[in-house]
C-alpha cells in the first residue's frame, strides 16, 4: 500500500476495531452500561428526605459484581443490601460538611411488570443549609469492558420546604447536584402549583446524556459505522443520517410518552440484527447501500433504535410534567446526534480522502468497507446471541 495512505486506512481501521473489541470484550446483552433511576429529595430545615427507585438491574449488577455475593443470598437480602451500598454511594453534603444518614424503609419489587425498587433515607442537618451538594459514583467502581465502567444515573426532583420542587435535574457521577437553599417566608417564594423547570440547566444535563449515551452504546455505533462505510458522497451522508435520525427520534418520543412500547427482548435482538444486515448489505450488495433502498434500512431500523435510546429514561420520567419531558426527550435527542456526529464525520472525512487515491485495483476505501464490514458483522451475530439468551 502507498506510504501516503497508512494513516488514513489505519485511522478507519482502528477506529472500527476498537468499537468491536469494547464490544467483544464483554459477554452481557445489555449495550449501554447506564442504570437509570429516579431520585426525590425533600429539604427542611432540620433534615433531609432522599427516596430512590432504582432498577433491578442496577441491585442485581452490583451484588453480581460484589466480591460479597453469594449463590446463598436471599433476594430481600440483595435489595436490603444494595440500600446500604447506596447510602454510601450517594452523599450529601451540607455548606460543604458531609452529612450521615441512615436508611429508613426499603420496597422491593413485588408482582409482574415490577422492575424497580424504592430506598427512602434521612440525612440530619445541624442548622438549615444556604447550599446542598449530592455526589454519587453507584457502580463505578465495576468495569462493564476494559476502559468503560458501570454507572447509574438519577432524573431528580428537588423540592425544599416553603419553595416550589425543581424536577428534571439529572444526577451523574461526572455532574454532582449543587441546590442553593434560600429560607424565605415571602409569599412569592412559597411553593405554589406545579413544579419549577430549570429550563437551561435541563438542556445542558440530557444534552450532555445523549452524547455518553452514544458513546458509551457500542451497538449504535457500529449501526452508524456500518451505515457511513458505504456513503460515497456528503449528500448521501446528510440523507441516511436525516433517515435514521427521523426514524429513532419518533419512536424515542413516542415510547417515552407511553404511546408505544416494545419489551427489550424484541428490541435487543433487533438492534443486533440491523448491525448484521446492514454489514452484509455493504459486501454482498454494495449497489443497494445507496439510495431508497439504504433509506428505507436506515428509516425501519432506526425505529428499533429508539427504542433502545428510551431505554431506562421510561420509567425514571414517569409522573414528570409533559414540558419537563418534552425539553428533555429534545436535549437528549441533540445530545444523540452530537454523538453521531462525533463519530460519523472523521470515519467520512478519511475515507473521502481514501477515495481520492488508489493502490492498484483496488482503492483504500473498498478495503476499509469489505473488511470493517465483516468486522462488524461479526460483532453484531456476537450481539445477537447475548441479546437471545
Amino acid at each position: 500500500m502507498d506510504a501516503r495512505l497508512v494513516p488514513i486506512f489505519c485511522y478507519v481501521r482502528s477506529s472500527l476495531l476498537v468499537l468491536i473489541f469494547c464490544f467483544l470484550s464483554n459477554g452481557v446483552a445489555q449495550a449501554h452500561p447506564v442504570a437509570q433511576g429516579r431520585l426525590e429529595i425533600e429539604i427542611f430545615p432540620d433534615k433531609i428526605h432522599a427516596r430512590a427507585q432504582v432498577s433491578t438491574e442496577e441491585v442485581f449488577v452490583q451484588n453480581a459484581l460484589s466480591s460479597r455475593e453469594s449463590a446463598e443470598t436471599k433476594p430481600d437480602e440483595l435489595y436490603q443490601r444494595h440500600g446500604s451500598y447506596l447510602l454510601e454511594h450517594i452523599r450529601f453534603s451540607a455548606d460543604e460538611k458531609p452529612l450521615a444518614g441512615r436508611l429508613t424503609a426499603v420496597v422491593t419489587p413485588h408482582g409482574p411488570g415490577v422492575q424497580r425498587a424504592i430506598y427512602d433515607f434521612e440525612f440530619v442537618l445541624p442548622a438549615p443549609p444556604a447550599r446542598l451538594r449530592i455526589d454519587e459514583n453507584v457502580l463505578n467502581e465495576f468495569d462493564y469492558a476494559p476502559g468503560n465502567r458501570w454507572e447509574a444515573t438519577y432524573v431528580t426532583r428537588v423540592a425544599q420546604q416553603g419553595r416550589q420542587p425543581v424536577e428534571g435535574l439529572l444526577l451523574t457521577s461526572r455532574e454532582p447536584l449543587v441546590i442553593d437553599c434560600i429560607w424565605s417566608t415571602s409569599t412569592a417564594d412559597t411553593a405554589l402549583g406545579a413544579a419549577r423547570l430549570d429550563r437551561w440547566r435541563l438542556t445542558k444535563d440530557y444534552v450532555r446524556h445523549g452524547v455518553m449515551h452514544i458513546l458509551t452504546g457500542y451497538d449504535h455505533l457500529l449501526f452508524i459505522s456500518a451505515l457511513v462505510l458505504a456513503v460515497v458522497t456528503l449528500w448521501d451522508l446528510v440523507k441516511v443520517i436525516t433517515a435514521f435520525t427521523l426514524a429513532h427520534s419518533i419512536t424515542l418520543t413516542l415510547s417515552v410518552l407511553n404511546i408505544v412500547r416494545l419489551p427489550g427482548k424484541i428490541v435487543e435482538p433487533m438492534i443486533a440484527v440491523s448491525i448484521i444486515f446492514v454489514a452484509l448489505q455493504n459486501v454482498f450488495w454494495p449497489q443497494r447501500t445507496r439510495g431508497a433502498a439504504r433509506l428505507g434500512v436506515a428509516f425501519f431500523f432506526g425505529l428499533f433504535h429508539g427504542l433502545g435510546f428510551a431505554g431506562g429514561l421510561l420509567a425514571a420520567m414517569e409522573g414528570m410534567a409533559g414540558l419537563t419531558i418534552g425539553l428533555a426527550i429534545v436535549a437528549f435527542s441533540v445530545g444523540i446526534e452530537i454523538g453521531h456526529q462525533i463519530v460519523v464525520l472523521p470515519i467520512f472525512c478519511a475515507l473521502k480522502i481514501a477515495r481520492t487515491l488508489r493502490t492498484g485495483s483496488i482503492r483504500p476505501s473498498e478495503y476499509a468497507l469489505r473488511y470493517g464490514s465483516v468486522a462488524i458483522c461479526a460483532a453484531g451475530i456476537f450481539y445477537l446471541i447475548a441479546a437471545l439468551r
